[in-house]
């Protein structure tokens, strides 16, 4: 069975001033979802889903998902601000602006799911082997499996030098998850971008960081049993958070989830692969400079897709 990736594209672009899921940064206006799309299918992924909002529909499929759907098994799905919550909910979210985060984007794509699936951000580069990695993984496991799995990546690998990032920080043992703190705000402090120089503000506290620690960047692999834990989760916000402002239902904190409540284990896989990702508008040179070197290499070819 060839497992599903489902694409988390539906953010809002704040940091970046714009909807980088779709701007151009290949020599054929190739966006950084194409290069995970084509690493996925040549990995062996049977599909993928993209999770998008309906008002860049239009841009979306002229820049990016009619190309890629010539070429591969493609999907997408919505996710809007009143899936999943009934009449009574809605009201009670009435003020809410921001969207609900990653784990409500995963849960609106649920039906098109039928298989292992990978999940990843839009907006960040993984590199082909994390594919292939967690794709044989996926392939190896059935649909009732509770042993799930997930790349980390290094921090130092991971860090931007135009702002800040969020990381999932995690702990494991014997290749095994044991839990994921969400770190919404990590920074270099000074102009030498080593990890002597990097910081966590957390909890009101400033944590001093090696730059070594394995963090999440939302490369997860799942079984459809994972789905049973994120209702439960997501439930769960709901009764607490619909009133926040600020509150989202976060997709590691819901992974760690599974292993506190015993619903099964994550086993943990490490990429040495150097991040690059559109969180700024000053990452965008960033990016193209990074593709253009690998399709000089010829780990791309110039022109991604046959048509």
């Amino acid at each position: 069975m060839k497992p599903t990736l489902l694409v988390l594209a539906a953010g809002m672009g704040s940091r970046y001033g714009g909807v980088k899921q779709i701007d151009a940064v290949g020599k054929h206006d190739e966006c950084l979802l194409d290069y995970a799309s084509f690493d996925a299918r040549e990995a062996g992924f049977g599909k993928v889903v993209y999770i998008i909002r309906k008002d860049i529909e239009k841009d979306f499929r002229e820049r990016l998902f009619d190309r890629v759907a010539r070429n591969f098994d493609a999907e997408y799905v919505f996710q809007t601000p009143d899936a999943l919550l009934t009449a009574a909910e809605q009201k009670t979210a009435a003020e809410r602006t921001k969207p609900w985060g990653t784990i409500h984007a995963v849960l609106c794509a649920e039906e098109k799911i039928h298989e292992p699936f990978a999940v990843i951000n839009a907006d960040d580069y993984y590199g082909r082997a994390a594919f292939e990695t967690l794709g044989g993984y996926l392939a190896s496991i059935d649909n009732n499996c509770t042993e799930h799995a997930m790349v980390g990546y290094i921090l130092g690998n991971t860090m931007s030098r135009n702002g800040s990032v969020s990381r999932g920080v995690a702990q494991t043992e014997n290749g095994y998850l044991t839990s994921i703190v969400e770190n919404t705000k990590i920074y270099y402090t000074g102009d030498h971008f080593s990890g002597n120089d990097i910081i966590s503000e957390l909890d009101g506290k400033t944590i001093p960081m090696t730059g070594k620690e394995t963090v999440s960047m939302n490369l997860f692999g799942f079984s459809p049993k994972a789905f049973e834990r994120f209702h439960k989760y997501w439930d769960n916000f709901k009764a607490t958070s619909l009133d926040k402002p600020k509150a989202e239902a976060l997709l590691p904190v819901a992974t760690s989830d599974i292993i506190k409540y015993g619903d099964g284990r994550v086993r943990v896989f490490t990429s040495d692969e150097s991040w690059f990702g559109m969180t700024y508008p000053e990452d965008k040179a960033v990016v193209k400079a990074e593709i253009a070197k690998k399709i000089a290499s010829g780990y791309y070819p110039e022109k991604l897709w046959e048509k």
